[in-house]
């Protein structure tokens, strides 16, 4: 079991800031020795999990099954799909659903309706969930505890002259945003982003995932998003918390 922890946390390291590592630069940010990680990098290797091109170690398309089986376990996603779209074209904004894994949220479904963001949103991709409004929707049912331990894991960096950096002040609108069961983000994320998200619960209370509308800030108010767009997200994520086991 330590060997495959070990695996995990090496193909952990890969993403978007890193495509691609030495087996130099995987041992050390894995923190194992060189002979270590050769062994580990050879077996994700023949398991077409990492392919080799020279020095370099990259994700190879073998990866993706791990992913799809996600995917295709999670039988909310195919609800969930055309209540996005129905969503989507109502209010002509994008509609997306993420889950919350440690300090990032990552999406698992999205209908798209034009470029908002300069950074390319598709499924898998990651994002920081203290700066998202999906990510915040989750995080507020974490304990006081976890809340403060995911706090202090990351450096809170500003995005824009918008993102919240005070770890304190942060805490504060998570709870809050906890209690009134929605969040928005205004530019925090990125100029002119503005989104709503809703929790998406399952019989027992606690958040499977959560869901959102996207907008640009010059054409829709926070006013307008707390009128116009939670009510049809918080019918559309009962909607779908129904099929979730």
């Amino acid at each position: 079991m330590t060997t495959l922890a070990k695996g995990l946390a090496v193909l952990g390291l890969f993403g978007r800031d890193r495509p691609s590592l030495t087996l130099s630069e995987a041992a050390a940010a894995a923190d194992l020795s060189r002979a270590t990680a050769r062994r580990i990098l050879r077996t994700l290797t023949s398991l077409n999990f990492v392919e080799q091109q020279g020095r370099q170690f990259a994700l190879a398309p073998g990866i993706l099954k791990l992913g799809f089986s996600y995917l295709s376990a999670q039988n909310w996603i195919e609800r969930a799909r055309p209540l996005m779209k129905e969503l989507s074209e109502r209010f002509h904004e994008s509609c997306s659903a993420a889950i919350l894994q440690g300090t990032d949220v990552v999406y698992v479904a999205r209908v798209p309706a034009g470029r908002i963001m300069s950074v390319a949103i598709s499924i898998g991709t990651r994002l920081p969930a203290f700066h998202s409004s999906m990510g915040r929707a989750q995080l507020g049912f974490l304990d006081d505890d976890e809340l403060w331990r995911r706090l202090r894991s990351v450096r809170i960096a500003p995005y824009t002259p918008s993102t919240i950096t005070d770890v304190q002040a942060l805490f504060e609108r998570i709870r809050s945003d906890h209690e009134q069961r929605f969040s928005i983000v205004d530019e925090e994320l990125e100029r002119g982003l503005r989104s709503i998200a809703v929790p998406i619960v399952d019989r027992s209370g606690q958040a499977i995932t959560a869901l959102n509308l996207s907008t640009h800030s010059t054409r829709t108010t926070r006013s307008e998003m707390r009128e116009r767009f939670l009510p049809a997200l918080r019918q559309t994520a009962e909607r779908i918390s129904v099929s979730i086991a």
